[in-house]
Protein backbone atom coordinates (compact mmCIF):
# COMPACT_ATOMS: atom_id res chain seq x y z
CA UNK A 1 0.00 0.00 0.00
CA UNK A 2 1.33 3.42 -0.95
CA UNK A 3 2.03 5.54 2.13
CA UNK A 4 3.36 8.59 0.29
CA UNK A 5 0.81 11.36 0.80
CA UNK A 6 1.77 13.27 -2.36
CA UNK A 7 2.66 10.39 -4.66
CA UNK A 8 3.10 11.69 -8.24
CA UNK A 9 1.70 15.12 -7.39
CA UNK A 10 3.34 18.03 -9.19
CA UNK A 11 4.17 20.90 -6.85
CA UNK A 12 5.73 24.34 -7.24
CA UNK A 13 7.35 25.88 -4.17
CA UNK A 14 8.60 29.45 -4.56
CA UNK A 15 11.43 30.79 -2.43
CA UNK A 16 12.54 27.19 -2.08
CA UNK A 17 16.28 27.80 -2.25
CA UNK A 18 16.47 28.10 1.53
CA UNK A 19 14.49 28.41 4.76
CA UNK A 20 10.85 27.40 4.94
CA UNK A 21 10.60 26.94 1.19
CA UNK A 22 13.46 24.46 1.16
CA UNK A 23 11.92 22.57 4.08
CA UNK A 24 8.57 22.36 2.27
CA UNK A 25 10.21 21.24 -0.98
CA UNK A 26 12.10 18.49 0.86
CA UNK A 27 9.00 17.36 2.73
CA UNK A 28 6.98 17.21 -0.48
CA UNK A 29 9.66 15.21 -2.27
CA UNK A 30 9.84 12.80 0.66
CA UNK A 31 6.10 12.21 0.23
CA UNK A 32 6.47 11.36 -3.46
CA UNK A 33 5.82 14.70 -5.14
CA UNK A 34 7.63 15.92 -8.21
CA UNK A 35 8.79 19.31 -6.98
CA UNK A 36 9.62 22.39 -9.00
CA UNK A 37 12.06 24.24 -6.77
CA UNK A 38 11.74 27.91 -7.61
CA UNK A 39 13.81 30.80 -6.33
CA UNK A 40 15.07 34.15 -7.56
CA UNK A 41 18.56 32.71 -6.92
CA UNK A 42 18.91 29.90 -9.46
CA UNK A 43 22.05 28.49 -7.83
CA UNK A 44 20.20 28.03 -4.53
CA UNK A 45 17.26 26.41 -6.30
CA UNK A 46 19.59 24.05 -8.16
CA UNK A 47 21.36 23.07 -4.93
CA UNK A 48 18.06 21.97 -3.43
CA UNK A 49 16.65 20.37 -6.58
CA UNK A 50 19.76 18.29 -7.22
CA UNK A 51 19.31 16.61 -3.85
CA UNK A 52 15.67 15.64 -4.44
CA UNK A 53 14.47 12.79 -6.63
CA UNK A 54 12.45 14.00 -9.59
CA UNK A 55 12.88 17.69 -8.77
CA UNK A 56 13.87 20.49 -11.11
CA UNK A 57 14.97 24.07 -10.51
CA UNK A 58 13.41 27.12 -12.16
CA UNK A 59 14.51 30.69 -11.52
CA UNK A 60 11.63 33.07 -10.86
CA UNK A 61 11.21 36.59 -9.52
CA UNK A 62 7.67 36.47 -8.12
CA UNK A 63 7.33 40.25 -8.55
CA UNK A 64 7.35 39.78 -12.32
CA UNK A 65 4.05 38.62 -13.86
CA UNK A 66 5.75 37.22 -16.95
CA UNK A 67 8.22 35.26 -14.82
CA UNK A 68 5.46 33.68 -12.73
CA UNK A 69 3.42 32.90 -15.84
CA UNK A 70 6.50 31.23 -17.34
CA UNK A 71 7.14 29.26 -14.14
CA UNK A 72 3.67 27.75 -14.28
CA UNK A 73 3.88 27.16 -18.03
CA UNK A 74 7.25 25.40 -17.76
CA UNK A 75 5.88 23.18 -15.02
CA UNK A 76 2.83 22.17 -17.02
CA UNK A 77 4.92 21.65 -20.17
CA UNK A 78 7.28 19.35 -18.25
CA UNK A 79 4.73 17.41 -16.20
CA UNK A 80 1.37 17.89 -17.87
CA UNK A 81 -0.30 19.27 -14.77
CA UNK A 82 0.03 21.29 -11.57
CA UNK A 83 -1.39 19.86 -8.37
CA UNK A 84 0.09 22.05 -5.62
CA UNK A 85 1.24 25.65 -5.52
CA UNK A 86 3.06 27.05 -2.50
CA UNK A 87 3.68 30.81 -2.87
CA UNK A 88 6.34 30.94 -0.16
CA UNK A 89 8.85 33.51 -1.43
CA UNK A 90 9.27 36.30 1.09
CA UNK A 91 11.54 39.11 2.23
CA UNK A 92 11.71 41.32 5.31
CA UNK A 93 13.35 44.48 6.55
CA UNK A 94 12.89 46.39 9.80
CA UNK A 95 11.64 49.95 10.18
CA UNK A 96 9.01 51.83 12.20
CA UNK A 97 6.13 53.01 10.06
CA UNK A 98 6.78 56.67 10.93
CA UNK A 99 10.21 56.61 9.27
CA UNK A 100 9.79 53.76 6.76
CA UNK A 101 10.68 54.72 3.21
CA UNK A 102 8.36 53.88 0.34
CA UNK A 103 11.18 51.78 -1.11
CA UNK A 104 11.27 49.67 2.08
CA UNK A 105 7.48 49.31 1.96
CA UNK A 106 7.47 48.20 -1.67
CA UNK A 107 10.42 45.83 -1.26
CA UNK A 108 8.39 43.83 1.24
CA UNK A 109 4.87 44.15 -0.15
CA UNK A 110 5.84 43.47 -3.76
CA UNK A 111 7.25 40.05 -2.86
CA UNK A 112 5.06 39.05 0.07
CA UNK A 113 1.71 40.17 -1.32
CA UNK A 114 1.99 40.87 -5.05
CA UNK A 115 4.01 37.67 -5.48
CA UNK A 116 1.30 35.58 -3.81
CA UNK A 117 -1.39 37.15 -6.00
CA UNK A 118 0.62 36.36 -9.14
CA UNK A 119 1.11 32.73 -8.08
CA UNK A 120 -2.62 32.41 -7.47
CA UNK A 121 -3.41 34.18 -10.72
CA UNK A 122 -1.42 31.80 -12.90
CA UNK A 123 -1.84 28.55 -10.97
CA UNK A 124 -5.61 28.82 -10.57
CA UNK A 125 -6.61 28.51 -14.26
CA UNK A 126 -4.52 25.34 -14.64
CA UNK A 127 -6.08 23.78 -11.55
CA UNK A 128 -9.57 24.88 -12.59
CA UNK A 129 -9.06 23.10 -15.90
CA UNK A 130 -8.03 19.94 -14.06
CA UNK A 131 -10.90 20.26 -11.56
CA UNK A 132 -8.39 19.66 -8.79
CA UNK A 133 -5.53 21.27 -6.92
CA UNK A 134 -4.31 22.70 -3.64
CA UNK A 135 -2.78 26.10 -2.98
CA UNK A 136 -0.96 26.55 0.32
CA UNK A 137 -0.10 30.16 1.09
CA UNK A 138 2.61 31.03 3.59
CA UNK A 139 1.05 33.67 5.79
CA UNK A 140 2.13 34.70 9.33
CA UNK A 141 0.72 35.25 12.81
CA UNK A 142 1.51 38.92 12.17
CA UNK A 143 -1.55 38.90 9.92
CA UNK A 144 -3.61 38.67 13.11
CA UNK A 145 -1.45 40.42 15.71
CA UNK A 146 0.76 43.46 15.32
CA UNK A 147 4.53 43.39 15.67
CA UNK A 148 6.56 46.58 15.83
CA UNK A 149 9.07 47.31 13.04
CA UNK A 150 7.43 44.99 10.51
CA UNK A 151 4.18 46.83 9.79
CA UNK A 152 4.71 46.41 6.05
CA UNK A 153 5.32 42.67 6.45
CA UNK A 154 2.24 42.30 8.67
CA UNK A 155 0.08 44.29 6.24
CA UNK A 156 1.23 42.10 3.37
CA UNK A 157 0.50 38.94 5.32
CA UNK A 158 -2.97 40.22 6.29
CA UNK A 159 -3.50 40.73 2.58
CA UNK A 160 -2.36 37.17 1.91
CA UNK A 161 -4.94 35.89 4.40
CA UNK A 162 -7.68 37.82 2.62
CA UNK A 163 -6.49 36.56 -0.77
CA UNK A 164 -6.50 33.02 0.58
CA UNK A 165 -10.10 33.26 1.75
CA UNK A 166 -11.28 34.92 -1.45
CA UNK A 167 -9.52 32.35 -3.64
CA UNK A 168 -10.92 29.50 -1.53
CA UNK A 169 -14.42 30.85 -2.09
CA UNK A 170 -13.97 31.44 -5.80
CA UNK A 171 -12.23 28.15 -6.55
CA UNK A 172 -14.03 25.59 -4.39
CA UNK A 173 -16.60 24.93 -7.12
CA UNK A 174 -13.71 23.95 -9.38
CA UNK A 175 -12.25 21.36 -7.00
CA UNK A 176 -9.41 23.62 -5.82
CA UNK A 177 -8.66 24.18 -2.13
CA UNK A 178 -6.75 27.18 -0.76
CA UNK A 179 -5.42 27.33 2.80
CA UNK A 180 -2.93 29.46 4.73
CA UNK A 181 -0.21 28.58 7.22
CA UNK A 182 0.50 31.20 9.88
CA UNK A 183 3.89 30.59 11.52
CA UNK A 184 5.29 32.62 14.40
CA UNK A 185 9.07 33.14 14.74
CA UNK A 186 10.73 30.22 12.96
CA UNK A 187 14.47 29.52 13.05
CA UNK A 188 15.38 30.63 9.54
CA UNK A 189 17.82 33.10 8.04
CA UNK A 190 14.98 35.59 7.68
CA UNK A 191 14.62 35.74 11.47
CA UNK A 192 17.80 34.88 13.36
CA UNK A 193 20.18 37.38 11.67
CA UNK A 194 17.89 40.22 12.76
CA UNK A 195 17.92 39.48 16.49
CA UNK A 196 20.39 42.23 17.38
CA UNK A 197 18.50 44.71 15.19
CA UNK A 198 15.24 43.93 17.00
CA UNK A 199 16.98 44.33 20.38
CA UNK A 200 18.41 47.72 19.42
CA UNK A 201 15.42 49.24 17.63
CA UNK A 202 12.89 48.05 20.21
CA UNK A 203 15.20 48.76 23.17
CA UNK A 204 14.31 45.36 24.59
CA UNK A 205 15.00 44.81 28.30
CA UNK A 206 16.18 41.26 27.53
CA UNK A 207 17.91 39.41 24.68
CA UNK A 208 15.65 38.58 21.75
CA UNK A 209 16.18 34.86 22.33
CA UNK A 210 14.90 35.28 25.89
CA UNK A 211 11.84 37.11 24.62
CA UNK A 212 11.09 34.28 22.19
CA UNK A 213 11.55 31.73 24.98
CA UNK A 214 9.13 33.64 27.18
CA UNK A 215 6.47 34.26 24.54
CA UNK A 216 6.43 31.13 22.38
CA UNK A 217 8.61 28.65 24.27
CA UNK A 218 11.28 28.40 21.57
CA UNK A 219 11.85 29.12 17.91
CA UNK A 220 9.81 26.93 15.61
CA UNK A 221 11.64 24.64 13.22
CA UNK A 222 11.14 24.74 9.44
CA UNK A 223 10.25 21.05 9.42
CA UNK A 224 7.38 21.72 11.82
CA UNK A 225 5.87 24.12 9.31
CA UNK A 226 6.63 21.80 6.39
CA UNK A 227 4.70 18.92 7.95
CA UNK A 228 1.58 21.08 8.01
CA UNK A 229 2.21 22.09 4.40
CA UNK A 230 2.22 18.39 3.47
CA UNK A 231 -1.12 17.85 5.20
CA UNK A 232 -2.75 20.83 3.48
CA UNK A 233 -1.50 19.68 0.07
CA UNK A 234 -2.71 16.11 0.57
CA UNK A 235 -6.10 14.44 0.42
CA UNK A 236 -6.03 14.15 4.20
CA UNK A 237 -7.15 17.78 4.28
CA UNK A 238 -9.87 17.29 1.66
CA UNK A 239 -12.48 19.26 3.65
CA UNK A 240 -10.11 22.06 4.66
CA UNK A 241 -10.65 25.20 2.61
CA UNK A 242 -10.07 28.87 3.35
CA UNK A 243 -8.49 28.01 6.67
CA UNK A 244 -5.81 29.76 8.72
CA UNK A 245 -3.58 27.17 10.38
CA UNK A 246 -1.43 28.63 13.14
CA UNK A 247 2.02 27.25 14.00
CA UNK A 248 3.14 29.53 16.81
CA UNK A 249 4.01 27.56 19.96
CA UNK A 250 1.08 29.21 21.72
CA UNK A 251 2.29 32.81 21.37
CA UNK A 252 -1.23 34.12 20.66
CA UNK A 253 -2.90 32.01 23.33
CA UNK A 254 -1.68 33.95 26.36
CA UNK A 255 -1.25 37.58 27.34
CA UNK A 256 1.85 36.75 29.39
Amino acid sequence: MNTELLKDKVAIVTGAGRGLGEAVARAYAAEGARVVVSDIDLASAERVAQSLAGARAVACDVRDPKAVEALVAKTVDAHGRLDVMVPNAGVANLAPLATMSYEQWREVTSVNLDGVFLCLRYAAPVMMGQKSGAIVTMCSVTAQAACALIGHYAAAKAGVMSLTQTAATELRGHGVRVNAILPAFIETDMVTPRKAEFETLLQLPMPFDALIAARQGRYGKPDEVARLAVFLASERSSFCNGGAYVVDGGVRASLL
